[in-house]
């Protein structure tokens, strides 16, 4: 276990170091920028130094999410690594439809077909689609479609389509977890508390009242 978690730290450093270096780039890409749209934002009343701002929070806050949801799917592969190391990321042919000509399972281990998501905030009604192709596709290959998100979406469109894709799972006895049900799954399946895990490496980074 304490090797593990010596993996898990060292993850998560890689991931911070390369997501302070991309952030920092562009930042100096963003000081070479056209800023003449400014002019809008004033119009809008937001000032110049405000529209900087929120331009680089909001460049800067793509590559967060990227390397924050990266970050704790892979971290979570680990542990059921740690407990099934026979398990492994497997695509299977898409024999219902023409498209995508395959479907990437993130663990496949037996029968179990395990999707990790750290966060799904579509709002797109095709991903329902898409989503059904996948676990019938998964079905009919013999697994059980398994659905692990750790965190639900903020906005109500997306809450709606998470609600009917947990509706899905149940169609085709699969299983979907989210929340704080999907650290429980996971702790359950491994034996690993990775909640627990990125809890003291987050307090040992920056202190959960720190500034």
């Amino acid at each position: 276990m304490e090797e593990l978690k010596k993996k898990i730290k060292e993850l998560a450093e890689l991931y911070s170091a390369d997501l302070g270096l991309k952030i920092e780039q562009r930042k100096e890409e963003m000081k070479s920028d056209d800023n003449s749209h400014y002019l809008v934002y004033r119009v809008l009343g937001i000032t110049t130094k405000e529209g900087q701002l929120i331009d680089m929070y909001q460049n800067t806050g793509r590559f967060l999410y990227k390397h924050a949801g990266s970050f704790l799917e892979d971290a979570a592969i680990l542990c059921l690594k740690y407990k099934c190391p026979e398990g492994e990321k497997t695509k299977i042919p898409n024999a219902i439809g023409q498209r995508p000509k395959t479907f990437e399972i993130d663990f496949l281990h037996k029968n179990d077909a395990i999707e990790i998501k750290w966060r799904d905030a579509t709002t797109d009604g095709d991903h329902i689609t898409k989503e059904h192709t996948r676990v019938q596709v998964i079905k009919n290959h013999g697994y059980k479609p398994i659905r692990v998100m750790f965190y639900y979406p903020l906005r109500e469109q997306s809450i709606r389509i998470q609600q009917t894709l947990k509706t899905l799972y149940a169609g085709v006895d699969g299983e979907y977890y989210g929340g704080d049900e999907a650290w429980q799954y996971l702790h359950l399946y491994t034996g690993v508390d990775l909640k627990t895990i990125l809890t003291e490496i987050a307090n040992e980074r920056v202190p959960e009242n720190g500034n």
